[in-house]
């Protein structure tokens, strides 16, 4: 079952979600756009962007696609 959590600033602001529970053990982060910023992997621990290079080969934190 597919999960979404909210990702908020310190001001309390929506910036976006992550979406997990896909079969691929991968979370998808998007922008409060609905842009996909990028993947992060709970199995291989490993964070992609959005053009599927890496950003984290040793973390699977969603939080690491955002810029701001």
């Amino acid at each position: 079952m597919l999960k979404k959590t909210y990702i908020r600033n310190g001001k309390n602001q929506i910036i976006g979600s992550e979406t997990s529970g896909f079969g691929d053990d991968d979370t998808v982060v998007r922008d409060r756009d609905g842009k996909i910023l990028g993947r992060a992997n709970s199995r291989f621990h490993t964070t992609r962007d959005a053009h599927g290079r890496l950003v984290s080969i040793n973390s699977n934190d969603p939080g690491l696609p955002f810029e701001e």
